[in-house]
């Protein structure tokens, strides 16, 4: 039987994607825990006796969370391997559950962010990711084109996408009816707490997102409570 509850399954399904696998992971049961470490070191799959055997548990104890996991998509089938008999199911881990379990992207991000200060400097390092931030930003602009109709405000749809990337970020306008966008996470935190300068990045894509200039608020690295961004739409170039 499934080991996550309902109410608990609800507030997961309103996480980003990128936090609600490893949210996940925390609130399985430890058996199904030790089942997606199992499958984690087993690239190629385990067949349910294979399972039960490494756990110590019974075949229909086995079924049954493989079950829950597969309705989670933190697994699926493989393929069969050929037994002398009937093949029996091998299951593998799918993206998702890969993703429950950490990556120190933080860690690489640092390395690569120092080398950049150690080539270029501290402006030219902003400078590279202004110019990178940029071209990201054109480039979802152009794949989501069909949902920024001409003159349209896409402060909704850079903050959806936002949201999506793990920033827990909505829209909303100031007093003087300005968008705005708001984020309760920052992705780079401790990337950007130590060096402010990786914040050009955002603040190039959303600029060439959406074709206004942003004006950076309130910013999590520097003590703020959120990452606040306001479109400036008098000074528009779209």
């Amino acid at each position: 039987m499934c080991e996550v509850r309902a109410p608990e399954l609800r507030a997961l399904a309103s996480l980003p994607p990128s936090l609600s696998s490893f949210v996940m992971l925390e609130m399985l049961g430890s058996r199904q825990k030790d089942l997606l470490v199992l499958l984690l070191k087993n690239k190629v799959g385990l067949t349910a006796d294979d399972i039960a055997e490494q756990l110590g548990i019974s075949r229909n104890a086995v079924r049954q969370h493989l079950s829950a996991l597969e309705n989670e998509r933190l697994l699926k089938r493989g393929e069969t391997c050929a037994t002398g008999g009937r093949p029996k199911q091998l299951y593998v881990l799918t993206e998702k559950g890969h993703e429950c379990f950490p990556r120190h992207y933080s860690w690489f991000a640092e390395l690569l962010v120092s080398s950049l200060i150690e080539r270029a400097g501290a402006t030219g390092m902003s400078t590279q990711l202004s110019e990178l931030g940029r071209k990201i930003g054109l480039q979802l602009a152009a794949q989501h084109q069909h949902q920024l109709p001409e003159g349209a405000d896409r402060s909704a749809v850079l903050a959806k996408l936002m949201d999506e990337l793990g920033y827990v970020a909505r829209a909303r306008q100031d007093a003087e009816g300005a968008p705005l966008i708001e984020a309760d996470n920052c992705v780079f935190h401790a990337l950007a707490f130590k060096h402010p300068e990786v914040c050009e990045f955002d603040l190039a894509l959303m600029s060439a997102f959406t074709g206004q200039d942003i004006d950076h608020q309130e910013c999590m690295a520097r003590n703020g409570n959120v990452c606040r961004f306001r479109l400036d739409p008098r000074k528009s170039s779209g």
